[in-house]
């Protein structure tokens, strides 16, 4: 059973060789290679060599085109702020809808444009090329309320919740526009399972999700089914308060973050949901011994049965001792 054989049959329900190891690298995958970060973000050429350096070491069981959620908003026209060697900040201080009036005139950007949407259509592309269907081919695109605080920042669209609800639903339904039409090109170059990343999600209460994201969450990643691909749904921090809905999406995977307790997300989302998480990936993946990883990971399995992937609650820091990875690799294949 390969990786990509292996992913789909969790997914399906089926009977697996072992569970599947999917954590998310990037700055690490970029250090393995001896590359500058800035590189891994703007050459898919380089993030592809590093994914493929993680996944060769560990033997993953997916490659991963994300690198930082800045790619669609670089392409509407948002300032970027681009570091040598950490991922690329979006400058609120000026951010592009701190004048909302000017979502009216937004166009949804072209994701074959030859701008950053596009760097990471190559990526999935070059995948496709170097590994075939061995392996789980992963894109992302950014879920409503990541890419609506990206746009218009953090705080104000916060405020514009209570304030301004309907500018919130215009100002998603572009970003779904957006995301479908990224998704679209991702899967035609090679994408098998879709990231969504939708960290902003997590800073709502149960209400506003249920009214404002939840709904737009769902079109996207029914539109991404009906594409043809698999989707992850990815919400960093305490996602405790939403759980019950990020369960309703029919997603085919869902990670926790450390906050959120694995049991906690079993109960909430039912025994069906794939999970996967969702140890510290600082104070015990880094800083921990391999002792410590290995009562985490096997704390989360026990939590979460057989319906799991092994992975951290979010990304692989690049600072992580590799012999400490090495012991998911080890539980993931004796389990």
């Amino acid at each position: 059973m390969n990786s990509r054989q292996r992913v789909l049959a969790m997914f399906d329900g089926a009977e697996v060789d072992h569970l599947p190891l999917m954590p998310i690298t990037m700055q690490l995958a970029a250090d393995m290679i001896g590359g500058k970060y800035y590189d891994y973000a703007t050459d898919y050429r380089v993030l592809v060599a590093g994914q493929l350096k993680v996944a060769d070491e560990f033997d993953f069981d997916q490659l991963g085109c994300i690198s930082d959620p800045a790619r669609e908003a670089a392409d509407c026209g948002a300032a970027i702020c681009f570091n040598e060697n950490t991922p690329p900040d979006i400058d609120e201080r000026n951010a592009l809808l701190a004048d909302k009036t000017r979502l009216a005139s937004l166009k949804v950007p072209d994701p074959l444009a030859g701008n950053r949407m596009h760097d990471r259509v190559k990526a999935a592309e070059l995948f496709k090329q170097k590994v075939g269907s061995d392996k789980i081919i992963e894109g992302w695109v950014e879920g409503p309320c990541a890419e609506g605080a990206d746009l218009r920042g953090i705080n104000t669209i916060m405020i514009d919740f209570f304030e301004d609800p309907a500018f919130i639903h215009d100002l998603f339904e572009f970003v779904i526009e957006m995301e479908l039409k990224f998704a679209k090109a991702q899967i035609e170059a090679g994408v098998c399972l879709m990231g969504v990343g939708d960290a902003a999600a997590s800073l709502v209460g149960p209400k506003i999700y249920e009214e404002f994201i939840w709904p737009y969450e769902k079109r996207l990643i029914d539109g991404i089914h009906e594409m043809g691909a698999a989707v992850r749904l990815h919400i960093c921090g305490d996602t405790r308060a939403i759980l019950d809905g990020m369960g309703r999406l029919n997603c085919e995977m869902v990670d926790l973050d450390f906050p959120c307790p694995v049991a906690l997300g079993r109960e909430k989302m039912g025994p069906d949901q794939v999970i996967c998480g969702n140890m510290n990936p600082v104070s015990v993946l880094q800083d921990g011994s391999t002792e410590d990883v290995y009562e985490a990971i096997e704390k989360c399995y026990k939590a979460a049965g057989d319906k799991f992937i092994v992975g951290a609650g979010c990304e692989v820091t690049r600072d992580t001792p590799l012999e400490n990875v090495r012991v998911l690799v080890d539980y993931a294949k004796s389990h």
